[in-house]
C-alpha cells in the first residue's frame, strides 16, 4: 500500500467525481482509477460503487476513508515535526474562518508568521462553524476560528479568543448630537441595513431585541459585513456590525460607533484544533501563539488589561 493510493482515495471521497479527483491530484483519470482498484485488491474489500459514473463509496469505503485521512494527516505531521527539528517550522497552515473573523485573523497570523517565518498560511474564509469543525475532523484543516456557542467540542481543543459585540455604526446625520449610547428602542427607529437572519451576528441582534420585547425589519439585508459598511457610508442607513471590524478598519469621517444599552448582542469566538495526538504540528504552533494574545482586551477596552480573564 502506498501513500499515493490513499491520497487518490481521499481525493475521490472529497470530490465525489473521478475526473475532478484526478485533476486535484494532478494525474490522469485512468491512473487514479487503477490506483484505487489496486488499493481495493490489496485490502480485499470494495471501496467505490461504480457505474457509468462515480456512485459513492461502499459502506467499507466510508469506514476506511476515515483511516486513510488519519494516516495521511499523521504522515504530514511526522514530516512537519522532522522539518521543525532540523530547520524550524515550515509547511502550510490551513485555517478555516467564520465570516466575521476574516479580518481579525490578521492579528493572529502576523505574530505566527513572525515566530515561524518559514511557515505559509492558507485562509479558507466565510465558513460556518459546523463546516469548519467537520473539516477539522476530516483532517482538511489544521485549525479554525469559530463561534463557541455553536460548537460541539467532541475531539476538539478550544482556546477562547474574544467576545464579539455588535455595535451601531451610523453617520452624524442619523444620530442625535453628542450621543454615545442608544437603547434598542431607539435603534429600531433608525433606517437599518443588517446581516441576514441566518448569520450569527444578526442572530445575536435579534436575540437582544427579543429580550427587550422588540423586533426589527431592516430595509436592506446582506451576508457581507463589507456591504454593511458600504451602505452606511452613503449616510442613508445605520447598521450593527461586529466591534472588532472597527478596530481593523478606520471609519471614514462623519461616521460614529455607538454602543447599545440593554440586552447584549454578543458571541464568543475561539480557536479550535483537533485534540487527537500528535495532531497537526502547525495547528499546535498557531494555537500556542494565539494563547499569548489578549484580543478580548484589545476589542473590549472595558476589560482590564491587567486582570481580565479569557472569555468563557
Amino acid at each position: 500500500m502506498l501513500f499515493r493510493q490513499l491520497e487518490y482515495f481521499v481525493a475521490l471521497a472529497r470530490e465525489q467525481h473521478f475526473a475532478r479527483a484526478a485533476a486535484a491530484c494532478y494525474v490522469s483519470q485512468p491512473a487514479l482509477s487503477e490506483a484505487i482498484r489496486k488499493l481495493e485488491r490489496e485490502l480485499d474489500v470494495p471501496l467505490v460503487r461504480r457505474g457509468r459514473a462515480f456512485q459513492g463509496l461502499t459502506p467499507e469505503g466510508e469506514r476506511l476513508v476515515l483511516w486513510a485521512r488519519r494516516i495521511l494527516a499523521d504522515h504530514d505531521a511526522l514530516k512537519q515535526e522532522v522539518t521543525a527539528l532540523k530547520s524550524g517550522l515550515a509547511g502550510q497552515l490551513r485555517l478555516g474562518l467564520i465570516p466575521a473573523a476574516t479580518t481579525t485573523v490578521a492579528l493572529l497570523v502576523e505574530p505566527f508568521c513572525a515566530t515561524h517565518p518559514l511557515a505559509r498560511v492558507r485562509l479558507d474564509g466565510g465558513l460556518p462553524t459546523a463546516e469548519i469543525v467537520e473539516r477539522l475532523r476530516r483532517f482538511e484543516l489544521d485549525a479554525g476560528v469559530v463561534y463557541l456557542s455553536e460548537l460541539d467540542t467532541t475531539e476538539l481543543t478550544v482556546l477562547p479568543l474574544y467576545r464579539e459585540r455588535m455595535v451601531l455604526v451610523a453617520s452624524d446625520d442619523l444620530l442625535p448630537p453628542n450621543t454615545e449610547k442608544l437603547s434598542w428602542q431607539e435603534v429600531t427607529l433608525l433606517p437599518l441595513c443588517l446581516l441576514k437572519p441566518r448569520i450569527r451576528g444578526r442572530q445575536a441582534v435579534d436575540d437582544a431585541l427579543a429580550a427587550e420585547g422588540l423586533s426589527v425589519a431592516p430595509q436592506i439585508e446582506t451576508d457581507s459585513v463589507d456591504a454593511l459598511y458600504a451602505h452606511v457610508g452613503t449616510d442613508r442607513w445605520a447598521s450593527l456590525v461586529p466591534q472588532p471590524w472597527n478596530y481593523i478598519f478606520r471609519l471614514p469621517a462623519g461616521l460614529r460607533v455607538i454602543s447599545v444599552t440593554g440586552a447584549p448582542a454578543s458571541s464568543d469566538v475561539g480557536l479550535v484544533t483537533a485534540a487527537a495526538e500528535p495532531g497537526s504540528v502547525l495547528g499546535r504552533a498557531f494555537a500556542a501563539v494565539a494563547a499569548t494574545l489578549r484580543l478580548d482586551v484589545l476589542f473590549n477596552p472595558e476589560v482590564d488589561a491587567g486582570h481580565g480573564k479569557p472569555v468563557r
